[in-house]
């Protein structure tokens, strides 16, 4: 099996935005999902990578993204999911985790092949992450029970989409494993 990382998507949320509300339901429903994938990932010692939103915050780290998530309007819903001392980070600023990031190198130096991606938003920021690691080459799983979204039925769409048009495996969280192999 190749060597798999575990990607968080934008999980470290204040709610402070326009589609929050709408989006907090569908991030309940996927935390147990994302804690079980956090936990395989950590017994396999398997690469835990958030890649996180800055919010504009320029001169933000991620300290200071984790911090103004756990104090915002849901910090209930960052605490379980919150990085350890061992957790990778990469700040992006727009819907893909490789736009402009140094993803794919850290990816490189990890020797990184399979990605398993959670987080939020399906439709978004899921959906435009899953195509640009399949058209790096990248092995896509993408735990269906372990991603939130704003609209049910465009996230059904996203989740056909990345299963038909980038071959990524579509699965809940528990059918998910994660190797052991250290390169």
């Amino acid at each position: 099996m190749p060597r798999t990382a575990l990607i968080v998507i934008d999980m470290l949320n204040a709610y402070a935005h326009d589609d929050a509300e709408a989006l907090v339901p569908s991030v309940r429903e996927s935390l147990p999902g994302i804690t079980m994938l956090l936990r395989h990932a950590h017994a396999s010692e398997s690469p835990v990578i958030y890649v996180n939103d800055n919010f504009g915050e320029w001169r933000s780290h991620h300290g200071e993204i984790l911090e103004a998530a756990l104090a915002g309007r849901h910090g209930e819903l960052v605490e379980p999911i919150a990085p350890d001392e061992n957790a990778l980070f990469v700040v992006k600023a727009r819907h893909s985790i490789f736009f402009e990031t140094p993803l794919a190198y850290l990816l490189g130096q990890l020797g990184a092949e399979r990605l398993v991606l959670c987080g939020q938003v399906t439709e978004q920021c899921v959906l435009y992450s899953a195509l640009d690691a399949h058209i790096r080459h990248f092995e896509v799983v993408v735990a269906a029970d372990a991603v939130a979204h704003i609209d049910a039925a465009l996230a059904e769409a996203a989740l056909r989409m990345m299963s038909r048009n980038m071959s990524a495996e579509v699965c809940d969280a528990d059918g998910i494993t994660f190797d052991a192999r250290l390169d």
